[in-house]
């Protein structure tokens, strides 16, 4: 199904980009920018239609199981293979596993949000690491960068051959131009660009921040709805995909490649943005999170956040994840004689949080739009002083949380914190004062 969808905002100055996508999560797409480029019949005749090369991009090994096997195939003016050598460049701020370039602490952690500089800077060069586990050579892990930019990438394109990229916009909406197509993606929804896609940024509005998730394990998933039935949650159909779009300009190009936690740049003399069609299951996606079915108690206690999932990257050990793709949405609270808010406790999951706008409803004040937590393995943790306060002498009718949006990836990997992240003077130094003051209650 094609769903048109124009962007969510956009400067007054500026013209409103509206796309087609196609719609369904895992779906076996399929997309021509020209009419009659996609062959018929087969992946790759003799002669493919209107002079193009095939070619095929696999996400999953060839003898992955059927319903995990992930390839697309692109129709393309020119192969890809069709580059100078790479050569490295310097990695800024980026870092990957394995993390330990300093020792991490079992303390609780929180930044506020890292600010957006004056420089030109554009997505690549406006990337920060904050955290991460696993490395991307053993295929297991994560990394959470922070980026911050204020240009959009011209004649550059970034490539990921380390991980799968999910990207949660906190301010200024983006258009990302891949090899399969474009999405706008604004706060409030997430997209997912497959390992070795390559893509570029293009800022919608004057400046633009946000959080990236790179995956080293599996590729997210829907999880499974057990108990809960065939609805709920996110639903399969309100993942969108691009429809195919391409540009043929004969012009000096950078490509930036991410291997093995290093970054590459590669020059081109014409854009890699050149697939006329493609057909496939692997491809970028969008997911605009207002569509979350959310689930909770209705009588009292409340369900643990696992129920807020939305996607999964599921590890070796069954219900163990990699790492788990958590939002807290606007939703409604009734239980009865419960503490409503996050209760206190200890998780042998590691939590890096977010928070997109609004405010937390575990945290009073100090968790920002832009900011990040973390509290890793068995660290204790959960509601402060005002809110611990709040909540216990409130009058509990049905309470809604509306204007607000925290999300969390939660993984079976303990987030371990780059050298800048611990030196930064966004590092709030002052974060477990948040738990003093509590008096004891027994009498």
């Amino acid at each position: 199904m094609i769903v048109t969808s124009p962007a969510r905002t956009a400067p007054a100055d500026a013209a409103r980009p509206v796309l087609e996508y196609q719609s369904g999560f895992g779906n076996l797409h399929s997309s021509e920018a020209v009419p009659g480029a996609l062959p018929q019949g087969q992946n790759s005749p003799q002669r493919p239609p209107r002079g193009l090369y095939a070619e095929v991009l696999s996400g999953t090994a060839f003898t992955a199981p059927r319903a995990e096997n992930l390839s697309s195939w692109l129709y393309r003016l020119r192969p890809s293979a069709m580059h100078a050598p790479y050569r490295r460049m310097s990695n800024g701020l980026l870092r990957s596993g394995p993390f330990n370039e300093v020792e991490t602490p079992p303390n609780r952690l929180r930044w506020d949000p890292l600010p957006i500089g004056e420089s030109p800077t554009d997505f690549i060069d406006g990337l920060a690491t904050l955290a991460g586990s696993g490395e991307p050579a053993a295929q297991r892990g994560v990394a959470v960068h922070i980026y911050c930019a204020n240009r959009s990438m011209a004649e550059r394109l970034f490539v990921d051959c380390d991980g799968e990229l999910m990207l949660v916009p906190q301010l200024g909406e983006v258009l990302l131009f891949s090899e399969l197509g474009k999405l706008t993606v604004a706060p409030g929804e997430v997209a997912v660009v497959p390992r070795g896609v390559k893509f570029r940024v293009e800022l919608l509005e004057k400046q633009a921040r946000g959080y990236v998730c790179e995956n080293y394990g599996a590729p997210f998933r829907l999880p499974e709805l057990g108990p809960i039935g065939a609805q709920g949650l996110a639903q399969a159909r309100d993942f969108l995909a691009p429809v195919a779009a391409f540009e043929d300009k004969e012009a000096r190009h950078q490509v930036v490649s991410k291997f093995l936690g290093a970054l590459w740049a590669a020059e081109y003399r014409h854009s890699a943005l050149d697939v006329v069609a493609w057909h496939g299951r692997y491809a970028p996606y969008k997911y605009d999170l207002a569509r979350f079915m959310a689930i909770n108690t209705v009588s009292f206690d409340h369900a643990d956040p696992s129920i807020f999932t939305v996607l999964t990257s599921p590890s070796a050990q069954a219900g163990v994840a990699n790492c788990d793709f958590v939002i807290f949405p606007p939703r409604w609270l009734v239980a009865e004689h419960t503490f409503r808010p996050p209760w206190f406790h200890r998780n042998v999951m590691s939590e890096l949080m977010g928070l997109v706008h609004g405010v937390y409803d575990a945290k009073a004040e100090g968790f920002l739009p832009g900011g990040v937590s973390i509290h890793n393995c068995m660290s204790a943790h959960g509601p402060d002083m005002q809110t611990f306060e709040r909540a216990s002498s409130a009058q509990l009718t049905p309470q809604k949380i509306e204007d607000a949006l925290a999300f969390m990836w939660e993984s079976r990997y303990v987030f371990r914190p780059t050298q800048f992240a611990l030196s930064a003077p966004q590092l709030q130094q002052d974060y477990d004062a948040v738990w003093d003051g509590f008096k004891k209650l027994h009498k």
